[in-house]
């Protein structure tokens, strides 16, 4: 029998398939919180390795105090309003949300209300169970041939938009992050603006996240410039819509009626002046509530947290950069070759730097090279923040640090087909090295502007000195009166006489009296050591 590896708590119920598959493996251990005494949960919670919550559980940072092995979050469903990002990513956990289990049973809910606006159907129902027949009061329109404006065109947004256009309306929408290529294979009308969409709209639904551009994205200006009774969908986020705004158009007519399946505040006040309103459809929250949706997310966060725990694949993360499998089997040597350079360049490296520059050259500027440049920051940042670094907390930690960094994509052809160049600045001293892979051995290729081939493991010994005869058998046999072996040698310079970089691969670390006497011979002019 495997043994287990990971501990995940399952704070919330989510599909049994889902928890069947993380077993599977036999090296992970699901602890739902069902089956965990009230008073036992903290003990539980100091021992995990893996959350699942939905989204009643408030992550916050007292909560993650109690998870001090905590290595990741899985939101089961598409917001983390009740996670905080900002505190795990400090922590180094990663957040995971699943975005795409729900998106057509939102994109479907958000449809249910347009009908249901169209034709007033929960009025009319209302009114039946109440004993009456009013037809007059109940009639409705078509939506074929109606202009539909959808603002955000990410996955729920994209089905909504696919599915109104074969209803026959006419869509709009905006999202500037839409390309004009594929609003015309969707066979839409891209808006450069909000204020140019909504005036010829009968219908507008939102599908944005909530950002600090977006929050009252529907407000009195733009609410003044809609169509005279205009129809509203929100099943996105709460506070997209200015409420005092909404509730201005819904008296005077501005907006014809508004259905709502989010809200600022959830569950609203029960005296919520918006619950007296008659041209108000709302729902508690629904459109991810189908036994599909549900399902699908289940199963969706636990093959994410399954991947990242087992195999370091990342997915829907909110805090990190995604990585599939494939692409990790790619980056993979990148990210290990990557660590190893910063880890160097912390030690042989200007003290108290203000810049880390990465520029990538080749083939590996066809993957998302982000992930690296973090991987390049970790290894630099390990002596500094020991365990508590990783490649999630690695940005806010360099930034805490005062430590800018960067990283580009060159164009220009290069003498290696892949090569990754590292720059540390400290004002004007500077290190630079440059790293590639000849098969599979990664090897140093440049440091300090001097072309040479070294290796990037063990106890890197880097000499300047002058480039005169007899120097290497100088230090060769100071080293092996000091009992230290050497295993590589790689040597470089300007020009005959000049200035000369020699690296040792050693067997260990030399002694601090055997680098005195190396620092002490004059055609020395630096000896810098790091261990890999």
């Amino acid at each position: 029998m495997s043994q287990i590896k990971y501990r995940v708590f399952v704070a919330e119920a989510v599909s049994p398939k889902g928890l069947e598959l993380l077993r599977e493996s036999g090296l992970i251990e699901v602890i739902e919180a069902k089956d965990v005494p009230k008073d036992k949960i903290p003990d539980v919670l100091a021992q995990i390795d893996g959350l699942i919550v939905r989204s009643a559980t408030q992550v916050n940072a007292e909560y993650l105090s109690k998870t001090p092995n905590l290595k990741v979050v899985g939101r089961a469903g598409v917001g983390v309003d009740n996670v905080d990002v900002d505190a795990a990513s400090e922590r180094g956990i990663l957040v995971m949300n699943t975005p795409g289990g729900n998106t057509v049973s939102t994109a479907e809910h958000a449809l249910s209300l347009l009908f249901a606006l169209a034709r007033h159907i929960p009025q009319a129902h209302a009114s039946m169970k109440a004993g009456k027949w009013d037809r007059k009061s109940f009639q409705g329109t078509e939506i074929c041939g109606k202009r539909l404006g959808i603002i955000g065109m990410g996955r729920i947004g994209t089905e909504v938009a696919k599915r109104a256009v074969a209803m026959g309306m006419r869509v709009s929408v905006y999202d500037p992050f839409l390309s004009l290529n594929r609003a015309k294979a969707l066979e839409v009308e891209l808006k450069e603006t909000v204020d140019m969409l909504v005036p010829d709209c009968d219908f507008l639904t939102l599908h944005t996240p909530m950002t600090p551009e977006t929050k009252g994205i529907l407000n009195s200006k733009t609410l003044g410039l809609c169509r005279k009774g205009v129809r509203i969908v929100n099943c996105a986020r709460g506070g997209l819509i200015d409420e005092a705004a909404m509730i201005e158009g819904l008296k005077s007519g501005q907006i014809g009626s508004v259905a709502l399946d989010v809200y600022e505040e959830e569950p609203p006040a029960a005296n919520w002046i918006v619950r007296d309103l008659p041209n108000v459809v709302l729902t508690p929250h629904l459109g991810a509530s189908t036994a599909e949706a549900q399902e699908n997310v289940g199963i969706e966060v636990a093959e994410q947290i399954n991947d990242y725990l087992l195999n370091g694949v990342v997915k829907n993360s909110v805090n990190l950069p995604n990585m599939d499998a494939k692409t990790m089997e790619v980056v993979q040597p990148y990210l290990m070759l990557g660590q190893k350079l910063g880890l160097m360049l912390a030690q042989v490296g200007p003290k108290r730097a203000d810049r880390l520059t990465v520029r990538y050259h080749g083939t590996i500027t066809d993957y998302t090279t982000a992930s690296i440049t973090r991987a390049i920051l970790e290894g630099y940042l390990r002596l500094a923040g020991g365990g508590e670094v990783n490649r999630i907390n690695v940005t806010k930690y360099a930034q805490n640090l005062g430590l800018e960094f960067s990283e580009t994509k060159m164009s220009e052809p290069s003498d290696y087909s892949e090569l990754i160049e590292i720059e540390l600045s400290a004002g004007a001293e500077k290190t630079t090295v440059a790293a590639t892979f000849f098969g599979v051995t990664p090897r140093i290729v440049r440091f300090n502007g001097s072309v040479i081939e070294s290796a990037t493991e063990g106890v890197l010994f880097f000499m300047e000195n002058k480039d005169r005869p007899g120097i290497v058998g100088w230090i060769g046999t100071l080293m092996g009166r000091y009992q230290v072996n050497i295993a590589n040698m790689a040597l470089s310079r300007s020009e005959q006489g000049g200035r000369a970089l020699t690296i040792l691969q050693l067997d260990s670390v030399p002694s601090d009296e055997a680098l005195a006497e190396v620092k002490s011979e004059a055609d020395i002019y630096s000896v810098r050591l790091a261990k890999l």
